[in-house]
């Protein structure tokens, strides 16, 4: 099966539109150029904490469920923890698919 919010996921990431790594999502979080947090399920417990903080904090959304190497592989990395989407259309486009793929 075709996981379309993998697919957007590439498609922003080709758009320029994703931060990608622990340093470059902080920072940009705290600049509020942030939208949507998209985290692997295996990232560390520090970094969850810290980025489920700066969620509350800057009222940005996080999405959680796939592994480092599902996220990595839907942008051509081999592994990825920590994404950041910038771009305020595109990550609603990114809510709006996870809610779909959790209801199946």
């Amino acid at each position: 099966m075709i996981d379309k919010f993998l697919q957007f996921l590439g498609l922003t990431k080709r758009a320029g539109k994703l931060q990608e790594g622990y340093n470059k999502c902080e920072d940009a979080i705290k600049r509020n150029n942030i939208h949507l947090i998209v985290m692997s399920s295996d990232a560390s417990e520090n970094t969850v904490d810290k980025f489920l903080l700066y969620g509350d904090r800057y009222k940005v959304p996080i999405l959680r469920g796939y592994s480092k190497e599902e996220l990595g592989g839907a942008l051509g990395l081999p592994e990825i923890k920590i994404l950041g989407v910038s771009d305020k259309k595109m990550s609603e486009r990114l809510l709006h698919l996870w809610k779909e793929k959790e209801e199946l």
